[in-house]
């Protein structure tokens, strides 16, 4: 009798262009590690977004590096793939959530930033994950937005050379409230670095719905070249509040569409990070509704390449690796509850 992970290899060939559906831990913080990726497997999901935090590897405790390798065996075992999350609220500054930043005005808050992302690298290419998630932070009260993109570009130069020495690509969330927000900001940090291969994107499609100027799908495509790794979920546009399935606005099967038709190959990571006291029943509706969109969109999808997609390049680490306009300004802080800290997370 055949394992999930050959049955799960089998439908790859079958289907090479199907999205892999991943869970975020962040949203299973109510259950052991062990049990959430056991949970995952048996649910038909084929990876995970795994949250560094105390509850689930904790990149401050000790054996940081014998826990990573039974984490290994363990997702081996599953035939889960893993990409690693930095989103965890309190891992740094119990009083603060998401604190320090990299734009944090004293240097040691920012180095202790800087460390923990360097910790994730690490263990990211002890995962063999296929990517390492980070983001800018807010703007802290006084900071000029130049200074806060400097001290970005400057504090993510060492993580990005870390990222490209272990071949395991980074990938920067635009998040709403933060100084990189949108796709635009992206751009605006990649030239500061000089376009460094090691860095990609993390495309958050609630993200988009709640603040780009265009569509999901569309920006989907404007990023295709460099997109590393994507998060979804439903929300509504201008409130940047995590929704489950069928709760907010999106129309999600030309978003699969779209993914399908640039043959992205990274994991499409499920992030309800506010909805861990059902994270079980979550988990099960959530892997039904993205199957069920999937087939429609492919369903949509006629050829290789739908119309108008643009086909990703290839990584140069054998991995996965995404255009764009700059965020739709919103009319009041307020629609954007919660962003300052780091949004709805």
């Amino acid at each position: 009798m055949g394992t999930a992970e050959d049955a799960r290899s089998a439908d790859a060939t079958a289907d090479p262009g199907a999205p892999r559906f991943a869970y975020g831990t962040n949203g299973l913080t109510d259950l052991r590690l062990d049990d959430a990726l056991g949970l995952l497997a048996d649910l038909g999901y084929q990876g995970v977004g795994l949250t560094l935090d105390h509850m689930h590897l904790d990149p401050l405790a000790p054996d940081l590096a014998a826990r990573t390798r039974r984490v290994a065996r363990r997702l081996d075992r599953l035939g889960l793939s893993v990409t690693v999350e930095t989103g965890a609220r309190y891992v740094l500054d119990p009083r603060r959530k998401h604190h320090p930043t990299l734009l944090d005005p004293d240097p040691e808050a920012r180095g202790a930033r800087i460390a923990l992302l360097l910790k994730a690298v690490r263990v990211g290419a002890d995962l063999g994950a296929h990517a390492v998630h980070c983001f800018s932070g807010a703007v802290p009260p006084g900071v000029s937005e130049d200074t806060a993109w400097q001290r970005l570009a400057e504090s993510m130069a060492p993580v990005v050379d870390a990222a490209a020495a272990a071949g395991t690509p980074l990938a920067v969330e635009p998040e709403p409230g933060h100084l990189l927000s949108g796709i635009a900001g992206f751009h605006r940090l990649r030239t500061a670095l000089g376009a460094p291969d090691a860095l990609g994107i993390t495309l958050d499609i609630g993200h988009c719905q709640c603040l780009e100027p265009e569509p999901p799908a569309d920006c989907v495509r404007a990023v295709a070249p460099w997109l590393r790794h994507v998060q979804i979920e439903d929300m509504r546009r201008g409130v940047h509040e995590h929704l489950p399935f069928g709760e907010g606005e999106i129309d999600f099967p030309p978003v699969l569409a779209a993914l399908r038709a640039m043959e992205y190959g990274g994991l499409v990571g499920v992030e309800l990070p506010r909805d861990s006291h059902r994270g079980p029943e979550l988990a099960r509706a959530s892997h039904d509704f993205l199957v069920r969109a999937d087939a429609e969109a492919r369903a949509r999808c006629t050829g290789p390449m739908a119309a108008g997609a643009v086909r990703r390049a290839p990584h140069p680490a054998g991995r996965v690796p995404g255009r764009s306009a700059g965020p739709v300004p919103l009319s009041g802080a307020s629609r954007l509850s919660g962003s300052a800290t780091g949004g709805e997370r």
